[in-house]
């Protein structure tokens, strides 16, 4: 489907915006000025001397600002140089002093002394110009009649045309007089290249520039350069940085006609392309045409990392400068939002590949990091998890600070920061008086301290072992009847407790253990597939998730965000994430793992799989995927050889050949006995088989017409 930011058509010669300059015929330097001014431009440039400020003799004429205007200074039609006219206000400064200051109003001519109504007032203005690899400086005399002007007001204005620059480079231009009476003005100015101005057919080095259109190629990006058939030029794709230097992505020298395709998923807002004839000082063109584009901004957010560096300092890693702000949260057993600690700690505007301080005393798993970018939430990572482990039944309790050392006492709960002396009926309102006593006795870990408040995390686990006391005592009684009856009847019970006890413990670990199914649709067939292995599955039972039974959620928080939560949920209770492998998945794969130049990947359709490449790589790159992933695939469609080696560090199991091994990962610790998960396998690859033998018949067996039918997830 065309993208409507790939619909433009861009050339490198030209840019729709151009301006037209003006003309100035010959090689020799000029100078006006404006009425009421008498001015003359010295022959050749002068000794570029500044000089020391000297404290003025009286009345002096001097400059007050500088602009500049682009020209072209032509030797044929054909034939002109890009140049630039300055142009310098002047005005008096100084007061009128008799009769000290009678000596300072005579004429050139005159030999007796005037009044200053009938003098002038003389003053020589030197301008430098640097532009690499050049320098000059030329010297201008302007003369006002004294009478004509009040002290402190402006004179008028000298032109001088003009300094010779090139295209795309950068000028310096500085104005002072002569002996120096004040700070020197200064000005820097960029100058444009051939596509910003109308000299494509005046300035022979523009002639050369190859021309460049973007269209759309399905979902990426085609680049076809028009130059002329065996000119030499080189293109590089290049990240603009906002701090130090442009990072180069790819650079290749080229022979005319070229075209090529770039990826959809490679494009940022700070992606630029540079063209360039291979001529000696030829002219490079830049051209950034993804600044504002929606789409590069959501690749930028995707290819976004947070990590920890160190207890307390982490960064976020990012192609391009973002418009950022960073929050610490609160997130708590149980699924529930995070909710933001501001107040009482502060947003910060955050800079990207930049170490980062926190502002705390110390780490907790149950804190996490929200950014967001024009008031939208766009990451949320909780960074000590890794390392401290998962989250925590801790309560929050935030102390905050008024005037005169008034303070109080809260606990962060969904509902909002609760009293501990409050009589509602939420958990830190019941249990106020002894988490007051716990912080007073100094059990809770302090987290943060300043003039504003303090945050403490208080544990919860002895009040959690206080409300179960009377069930564990109830469970001993129940297996101190079952040990007098296993003494009573032991040969009998022997055997039933033990079937009993491997039932239970096969049960109670297959309803705790979660799976994540993540899949690439490639077509509806494997998508059918997917949804039957699934469903088996269920019925072991194992609690799965899968975006095909999650449609509503999917489409109301998008792929990333629906697949962050999920793969967070899954692995703080322990549970495993499921690749099911494919060939539209491992060509996926690769495509992620490419790093710098563009080769045209696989139509991969916009699912879970797809958006979870960018959270799940990092678990394989960083060794974290052992114990939490397994993958798999299909005999009939794919050998597990073809799976990308970094995925192969975890098991990768052929189904339905290695059903059992399969089974026995997910179930972990709990698995069954040997005789009872061959049952489970054999449950499992009855169910599978219909669906297999349909959509992927044996050689040379025509299969049925395999129909996909309506699906779970549509209506839910």
């Amino acid at each position: 489907m065309p993208v409507p930011w790939f619909l433009l058509s861009l050339a490198l010669g030209r840019s729709p915006g151009v301006l037209p300059l003006e003309r100035l015929v010959g090689p020799q330097n000029t100078a006006h000025c404006s009425p009421g001014l008498s001015c003359h431009l010295w022959d050749g440039d002068v000794l570029c001397l500044p000089g020391t400020i000297e404290p003025p003799p009286g009345p002096v004429l001097v400059p007050t600002s500088l602009q500049t205007e682009l020209v072209l200074r032509c030797y044929h039609e054909t034939d002109c140089d890009l140049c630039v006219r300055v142009d310098v206000h002047l005005a008096v400064h100084g007061h009128w002093e008799k009769p000290e200051d009678e000596e300072l109003f005579r004429g050139a001519s005159d030999p007796e002394p005037r009044e200053p109504g009938n003098a002038s007032l003389q003053s020589q203005v030197v301008l430098s110009f640097q532009a690499y690899p050049t320098a000059r400086c030329v010297l201008l005399e302007v003369q006002v009649p004294a009478s004509l002007v009040p002290s402190g007001q402006s004179v008028g204005s000298v032109v001088f045309d003009c300094f010779e620059a090139a295209l795309g480079g950068e000028v310096q231009i500085w104005s002072y007089t002569q002996p120096r009476y004040q700070k020197e003005l200064n000005l820097t100015q960029k100058l444009p290249d051939c596509r910003g101005l109308e000299v494509r057919d005046s300035i022979q080095s523009c002639w050369a520039l190859p021309w460049l259109n973007l269209s759309a190629d399905g979902d990426n990006l085609r680049l076809v350069l028009d130059v002329s058939e065996g000119q030499r030029f080189g293109l590089s794709l290049y990240w603009d940085q906002v701090q130090g230097p442009p990072k180069p992505r790819w650079q290749r020298n080229m022979t005319g006609p070229q075209n090529f395709t770039l990826n959809h998923t490679e494009l940022v807002p700070c992606l630029c392309i540079q063209m360039w004839p291979l001529e000696p000082d030829s002219i490079r063109t830049n051209l950034c045409p993804f600044r504002e584009d929606p789409r590069a901004h959501r690749n930028l957010w995707r290819a976004t990392r947070l990590r920890l560096l160190s207890p307390l300092a982490w960064q976020m890693d990012a192609p391009c400068a973002l418009p950022a702000e960073a929050a610490l949260c609160w997130r708590a057993p149980g699924g529930g939002p995070c909710q933001p600690l501001v107040p009482p700690l502060p947003r910060e505007n955050v800079t990207v590949n930049k170490a980062l301080e926190f502002p705390l005393l110390k780490g907790h798993p149950n804190l996490c990091v929200q950014v967001s970018s024009w008031e939208k939430l766009q990451l949320e990572e909780c960074l000590w998890a890794d390392s401290l482990g998962p989250l925590r039944d801790d309560m929050l309790l935030v102390e905050t600070r008024g005037p005169q050392d008034n303070r109080s006492l809260c606990a962060l709960e969904p509902s909002g920061c609760t009293p501990l002396s409050s009589k509602a009926s939420t958990r830190a309102a019941r249990l106020g008086e002894q988490l007051l006593g716990d912080l007073q006795s100094g059990r809770c870990e302090q987290l943060w301290n300043d003039d504003l408040g303090v945050l403490w995390a208080c544990p919860m686990d002895k009040y959690i072992h206080k409300r179960w006391a009377l069930v564990w005592l109830a469970c001993l009684l129940f297996t101190a009847v079952l040990l007098l009856l296993f003494l009573l009847k032991k040969d009998h019970v022997k055997e039933w407790l033990r079937l009993l006890k491997e039932d239970v413990r096969w049960g109670a670990a297959a309803s705790v253990r979660r799976v994540l199914l993540l899949y690439s649709a490639d077509d509806a067939s494997f998508e059918r597939i997917a949804g039957v292995l699934a469903s088996a599955l269920c019925q072991l039972p194992l609690r799965v998730a899968v975006d095909l039974w999650s449609r509503r959620e999917l489409s109301a928080l998008g792929p990333l965000a629906w697949f962050h939560a999920q793969r967070r949920q899954t692995l703080q209770e322990g549970g495993v994430v499921v690749l099911l492998f494919s060939p539209g998945a491992v060509a996926l794969c690769h495509e992620w793992l490419q790093d710098g130049a563009s080769v045209p990947g696989a139509d991969a359709p916009h699912d879970a799989f797809a958006a979870s490449l960018s959270c799940v790589l990092p678990d394989f790159l960083q060794g974290r995927a052992p114990g939490r992933y397994v993958g798999a695939c299909f005999d009939r469609l794919l050998h597990p050889d073809a799976v990308p080696a970094l995925f192969r560090t975890v098991p990768v199991f052929s189904l339905p050949t290695q059903l059992p091994d399969f089974l026995e990962a997910l179930q972990g610790p709990g698995a069954p006995r040997p005789e009872r998960l061959r049952e489970r396998a054999e449950h499992v690859s009855r169910a599978l088989q219909p669906a297999l033998d349909c959509c992927f018949p044996p050689q040379g067996v025509p299969g049925p017409e395999c129909r996909t039918g309506p699906k779970a997830g549509d209506a839910t």
